[in-house]
């Protein structure tokens, strides 16, 4: 006999990049991190957590200012469209989860990445970089693309993360 599912994500089942599945109230807002039973530790994101977890604030303003959203729900560029970019490169790598309907867990997204959070956060900034490139090549200055080539030679991403998250703290518990 199939068991009633219960209201809160309680009863909600999600089938995680590995194949395991887990429900939806195993995520709370403070996770970062998901230590499966796959052995493996996957990303979690969820849609209430800022973009200024992967990205400095002064390029999120950028990002927000330069970038036109189309949806009457999130009419500002922020962490859903960042994980958005990261769906759409790695489609089999992601998980995902609408919440929208129960306002008992708390986020309306939820995504569960195959890659840990570290691995997650360089993906992230090497796909944003990608953008901004992909950007400065249509504004048809090609010395505003060779600097732009040129510093990115001599940027580390794994480097940025590191210093990044240091500087985020991203150890604290406290921390979305």
């Amino acid at each position: 006999m199939a068991e009633p599912r219960v209201p809160g994500g309680r009863g909600e089942v999600l089938e995680l990049p590995c194949g395991e599945e887990v429900t939806i109230d195993s995520f709370d807002l403070g996770m970062r991190e998901f230590d499966c039973d796959c052995g493996s530790t996957h990303g979690v994101v969820m849609d209430v957590h800022p973009p200024d977890r992967f990205l400095p604030e002064f390029l999120v303003e950028i990002l927000q200012e330069a970038i036109e959203t189309t949806s009457a729900e999130m009419p500002e560029f922020g962490t859903p469209h960042l994980l958005g970019i990261v769906l759409e490169e790695y489609p089999e790598a992601v998980a995902s989860h609408d919440a929208t309907e129960d306002q008992d867990v708390g986020f309306a997204m939820l995504w569960v990445t195959d890659f840990d959070s570290r691995r997650l956060h360089e993906l992230i900034v090497e796909l944003v970089i990608e953008l901004m490139e992909h950007a400065v090549s249509h504004a048809e200055d090609n010395t505003a693309l060779t600097e732009f080539e040129q510093q990115m030679h001599e940027f580390s991403i794994p480097e940025f993360v590191e210093q990044y998250r240091d500087q985020r703290d991203l150890s604290s518990d406290d921390f979305y």
